[in-house]
Parts: structure tokens; sequence; C-alpha cells
């Protein structure tokens, strides 16, 4: 049986080349102009998302350059026109061919590295002549990667807002829906009516909320007029049976693409979601939402500048107790207030438990209204 493309392959491709190329550079020089920008990074979907305002502001800075990001190979139906200008290319440490197809790409002027500071070893390999990246990570080798190093700042912000920091200050560029053109899908059948999404899953198990609750604010939207679409990602059907068992609404659990499920939002009145990338493309998309926090930060994670006309309600219980460490990227930040427990560490979720249907309901009421 063949062994499975290795992070640990591709390192050899790329540190060895990475380490030649700075210790041959001379003096380093930020380029006024660059010319070729690349912004370089593994994140999930969220995050990704969550990097929209850097590359608005990378373009507004830079309007004649070639800006290349790289995304999961998942990711790139997403960025298919090209939003920004910017031409996404798939990339995969553990896949050494993946690697290689961007060693082949030529070096760049600028290299932005949001995230994992570990990135800024590759955009060396790529003959980056200056890299960007924010400060703090750890361990602290990754650091000396960066030729600049963006501290992050002392009052409290969006991390997506963060993240922009990285191509300069802030210049008041707000989301227009029009910069990013709806992704081509393949045709699925939408309600028939006025509706709202209920995406139900989330990344870990500590940020579920409760099967009966879920129902209860389906009804509720019921009530209202609106009909009710579930959503969850592959493999996820069985939630959906948990929660309506008699199949009093509609599915859409597994059977969407990206495209598709970006289809379903921009046409839906209403998304309630757990904090999880589909609340970040509902933002790209255009959609009201409601987003329930338990172990996230709405402050962190919410809409922050860039996205401030986004409709919006954030549903969680501030200051609980157990929110208390302030861990970003494998940073320290003191004014981050999050849970990044484990299910091993907490067995039974209080936070969530602790959002009411209630309350969902009165924020669902105020963006409809």
């Amino acid at each position: 049986m063949p062994r499975a493309p290795s992070r640990i392959a591709s390192r050899f491709s790329i540190v060895p080349r990475a380490l030649m190329k700075r210790a041959l550079a001379g003096k380093r020089r930020k380029p006024a102009h660059p010319g070729r920008i690349l912004v370089v990074h593994q994140l999930l979907l969220g995050d990704t998302l969550m990097l929209t305002p850097l590359l608005a502001r990378l373009r507004r800075h830079h309007p004649e350059a070639e800006i290349v990001m790289t995304v999961s190979r998942g990711q790139l139906p997403l960025y298919a026109h090209r939003p920004y200008g910017v031409d996404a290319v798939a990339y995969d440490s553990r896949n050494p061919q993946s690697a290689k197809a961007l060693l082949e790409m030529g070096s760049f002027d600028l290299a932005v590295v949001p995230g994992d500071n570990r990135h800024a070893v590759l955009a060396h390999a790529l003959g980056a002549d200056w890299v960007v990246a924010l400060a703090g990570d750890r361990p602290g080798w990754k650091n000396r990667f960066a030729d600049e190093l963006v501290p992050i700042p002392p009052e409290p912000v969006a991390l997506a807002d963060l993240f922009a920091l990285l191509a300069g200050e802030d210049d008041g560029t707000v989301y227009d829906r029009s910069d990013w053109a709806r992704p081509e899908c393949k045709s699925f059948e939408l309600p028939d009516r006025d509706y709202a999404v209920l995406n139900v899953d989330a990344g870990t198990p500590l940020r579920l909320w409760a099967p009966h609750k879920w129902l209860q604010l389906a009804d509720a939207l019921e009530a209202m007029g609106l009909a009710v679409a579930f959503c969850a990602g592959p493999g996820e059907e069985r939630m959906i049976a948990a929660i309506d068992p008699d199949g009093r609404h509609r599915s859409y659990a597994g059977v969407l693409d990206l495209p598709q499920l970006w289809r379903l939002l921009e046409n839906a009145r209403l998304l309630v979601c757990l904090d999880s990338g589909v609340g970040h493309l509902a933002k790209v998309a255009g959609t009201p939402s409601v987003v329930l926090y338990g172990p996230g930060s709405p402050v962190l994670f919410g809409p922050g500048r860039f996205w401030r006309n986004h409709p919006f309600r954030a549903v969680t219980l501030a200051d609980f107790p157990c929110r208390d460490q302030h861990g970003v990227f494998k940073r320290e930040v003191h004014w981050v207030m999050r849970c990044a427990r484990t299910p091993a560490e907490c067995p039974a979720p209080a936070c969530m438990h602790a959002i009411e249907t209630d309350a969902v309901v009165a924020s669902c009421r105020e963006l409809l209204g």
C-alpha cells in the first residue's frame, strides 16, 4: 500500500531552499510598490474568509499588483471569480506535489503570513523579498523568518481586522457585496417561499446546541411565516435526524458543496448558526445572521469594522466564568476571552447549555423586524 504524502516530505523540499535563499540574500528592503504579492497560509474555511479585509486592503494599497493566495483545494470554487483580483492556488503542506507547484510559481516581492508563522519559511523558499507576519507566535524560531512583525493591538479587535493590519493601517474600507461575485454552482432545489437556514454543526462538539432547542427555534420561525432549512456538513445527517426526527422541516444536510451553500444562504431571509465557518460565509454572501457563541468570542470572531454594515446579532452569555483563556494562533493576548478546551477537558459545555431558545428567537425577530 503506497504511503500517503507527508508534511515531512514537503519540508524536505521547502526548508533547505528557504535557508539557502535567506543565506544568499543581501540586505533586505521592503518594496514600496510590490509587483507580486503572496498571502500564504493553511487556514480552515472560517479563518480564510476572515482574510477578506486583508485582501481588500492589499488591493486598495497596490491596485496594479498581482496578488496570489493559498487556500485548501475545497475552498478554490469560492474564489473562482477572483474577488479583489486575487488568484487562489491550492496548497496542502502534507502534499509534496502541492509544495512543488508553489515553488514553480517564481519569486514574490512581498509575502504576507496570517496565522502560523511557519509559513514564513515557505515564503523564503519562494524567494519573497520581504515577509510580513503577526508578532508573538510560538515557538519563537518561526518569528525569525519574518522581516516585519506586526504587533497585536492592546485593545480588542476582530480577527478579520487584525489580519488586515498586515497590509497597513486601517483605511476605512467596508465590505461591498459587489466585490465578490457569487460562485457558479450545480442547480438544486431551493425552498419555494421565504426561509431561514439553521446550520447546526460546528468544528467541535463543545459548540453544539441542544437538539430540542433547535426544534423549538425552527417551530418559532415557522410561526413567523418562514420555511426552515436545516443544514449540516457531510456525514452529519444524523444531527438533523436527532433534532427533527419526524422530518417536519426541510434538510440540506450533507448534500451541498460550498458554492451551493453560498446560494442557499444568499437567498435566505436569515441564518442562525453556531460559531463556525458558515457564519463567516454568510458575511460574504450578505445574509442576516444570528450566531451562537459559547466557548468562542463574539468580539474576536464577529463582524468587526470591515463588516460593520452586516446585519448581525451575537447570542452569548457575557463574562462566562470558564471563558478564561487568552490564546489565538498560539499567541497569548490579554484581551482575548475564549475557551479552547477539548471534549476530554470539558465533557458538558455549560456555556452552550446556558443559551436559551427565547434569547435566540428574540434576536431573530430583531433582524427580521
